[in-house]
């Protein structure tokens, strides 16, 4: 079915889908960012019971990272219990403050990108296998067809 298609039609399908798709993203990406800091208030666990860094400034000392397995084992810190990464924040008093939070966005990315590699070379693999494939079958034809003029004189 695919083959019948002209190839101005179906270029202009894919650029088509991925525009989709970058439209797609692009949303989806501005509505989970509303929503994700509404949601992200209460929804982290706080060591300390301080909440300082809801009502003033503060400066975060050390990333999200992931908890140590010294940590999530001996259960020392109440904070790595519930998402396995944390945060540790000083506020403008002077306290500081660990916090539980969201898988650090560098493994997202680093995860996506390995993803985003894994699927170029797959993808230039299938465009070779393709092209030697149609090599194959256009030296099949010729061969048939020269057998089939040799035949006729």
């Amino acid at each position: 079915m695919i083959e019948l298609c002209p190839k101005k039609p179906m270029l202009l399908g894919i650029i088509f889908l991925g525009a989709l798709t970058l439209l797609v993203l692009v949303l989806e990406s501005y509505w989970t960012e509303n929503n994700r800091t509404a949601a992200r208030k209460n929804r982290f666990i706080v060591e300390q019971n301080s909440s300082c860094f809801e009502k003033e400034p503060y400066v975060v000392l050390k990333e999200c990272e992931p908890c140590s397995a010294f940590e999530l084992r001996s259960k020392s810190l109440g904070v790595c219990i519930h998402t396995q990464y944390i945060e540790i924040l000083r506020c403008a008093n002077g306290k500081t403050v660990t916090r539980s939070c969201d898988k650090a966005a560098f493994y997202d990315e680093q995860t996506f990108w390995i993803f985003e590699g894994l699927m170029l070379v797959l993808s230039l693999i299938s465009t070779l296998c393709v092209k030697a494939r149609k090599r194959v079958l256009s030296k099949r034809m010729i061969q048939r067809v020269q057998r089939q003029l040799a035949n006729c004189v």
